[in-house]
C-alpha cells in the first residue's frame, strides 16, 4: 500500500506499528505535537489534535489512518487528569472525523484506539465483542464515549474499526519493563488477591493483528488481546520463572493503594480483572505467534 498516517505515533505503540509497517508502505506520516520534519524517511507533521491547521491535507489519498491519541491513564484520577483523559480522546477522534469528511479521496480504512477496559471487572466470564458486558465507571464511560465519537459520524468512503486493546508487552516499552523491574526488586508476587485476570498481547502480535484487520477489512469493534487471559498470581509467577527469580513478595491491596498514590497512578490499573478474548480475530483465522505468556516472556527477556 502507498500511504499510512498515524495520529500520535511517536509513543511506544506508534513505534511498534512503524517498525512493523516500515517496508509495507511507500510513505508513513506521523501526526505529532512536536515539530514538522522528515526523519529516517518518515514524515512528521505538527497537529494539536483539536483543530484543523493544515495537517488534514495528509489524509488525502491515504490508504490507512491509525489514531493512537489520548492522554495516558497511568496517572492519578484527579478532576483535571480525568477531564484530560476524556477530552484528549474525544477531541482527537472528532477532529479526525471532520478531516476525513473534508477529504476528496479520504483514507480507505481508519483504525482508532479503544480499550479492553470497556468491559466490566470480571473473574467469572470471558468477554467477547458479542457478549461482553460493558460496565459503568470512569474508565468504562471514557471508552464508551470514545467509541461513540468514532462511530456516530458516518464516513461513507472510510471503513472504521475500534481497537479494544489490552496491555501490550514490548521489549522497549509498555507494561513489561516496570513489571520486570518489580520482579527484580523481589516484589514480583501476586498483587491484591491475585485472582484478577490480565488480558495482554505481545507487541509483534499487536502489529500483526492490525495488519490482519486491514487485510480482512474488519470493521466495528475488535478485541486486540491474546487468546489466554491469565490470573495475576500466575502471570507474576511466569514472569519470575523466566527471569529465574525464585521469590516474589506479594503486594496486598492496602499497600498497592499507598504505593499507587506515591508513584502517581491508580490501583485500578493493577487490580481490575480484564478477562477478554479475541473472538472475532480467531473466528476469521488470525494466528497468534505468541499465544502463551511463557513464549512471550522468553522472547521479551532474551
Amino acid at each position: 500500500m502507498k500511504k499510512l498516517v498515524i495520529a500520535a505515533g511517536t509513543g511506544f505503540l506508534g513505534q511498534v506499528i512503524v517498525n512493523h509497517f516500515r517496508d509495507k508502505f511507500e510513505e508513513i506520516v506521523i501526526l505529532t505535537r512536536g515539530k514538522s520534519e522528515i526523519k529516517n524517511t518518515i514524515k512528521y507533521v505538527n497537529w494539536n489534535a483539536k483543530t484543523l491547521s493544515g495537517w488534514e491535507n495528509e489524509l488525502e489519498n491515504a490508504d490507512i489512518l491509525i489514531n493512537l491519541a489520548g492522554k495516558s491513564v497511568d496517572c492519578r484520577y484527579t478532576d483535571k487528569n480525568m477531564k484530560e483523559i476524556l477530552s484528549s480522546r474525544i477531541d482527537s477522534t472528532s477532529i479526525l472525523n471532520k478531516a476525513v469528511l473534508q477529504c476528496k479521496n479520504p483514507p480507505k480504512h481508519w483504525l482508532n484506539s479503544s480499550t479492553s477496559t470497556i468491559y466490566r471487572n470480571s473473574e467469572d466470564k470471558q468477554m467477547t465483542e458479542e457478549n461482553g458486558e460493558i460496565g459503568n465507571d470512569f474508565s468504562m464511560n471514557v471508552a464508551k464515549s470514545w467509541e461513540k465519537a468514532l462511530f456516530q459520524i458516518e464516513t461513507p468512503k472510510t471503513l472504521k474499526t475500534a481497537l479494544r486493546t489490552s496491555i501490550v508487552l514490548g521489549k522497549n516499552g509498555g507494561a513489561f519493563i516496570p513489571l520486570k523491574r518489580l520482579a527484580q526488586f523481589g516484589l514480583g508476587g501476586k498483587q491484591g488477591n491475585g485472582n484478577q485476570f490480565i488480558s495482554w498481547i505481545h507487541e509483534k502480535d499487536f502489529a500483526r493483528a492490525i495488519e490482519f484487520i486491514i487485510e480482512k477489512e474488519m470493521i466495528g469493534v475488535v478485541n486486540v488481546v491474546s487468546p489466554k487471559p491469565i490470573q495475576n498470581e500466575y502471570f507474576m509467577s511466569e514472569l519470575r520463572k523466566v527471569l529465574k527469580i525464585p521469590i516474589g513478595i506479594p503486594t496486598p491491596k492496602a499497600i498497592l493503594k499507598i504505593g499507587a498514590k506515591i508513584i502517581g497512578t491508580e490501583p485500578e490499573l493493577v487490580l481490575k480483572s480484564r478477562n477478554v478474548i479475541p473472538k472475532r480475530l480467531q473466528e476469521i483465522g488470525f494466528e497468534f505467534k505468541f499465544d502463551t505468556l511463557d513464549k512471550t516472556f522468553k522472547n521479551l527477556s532474551s
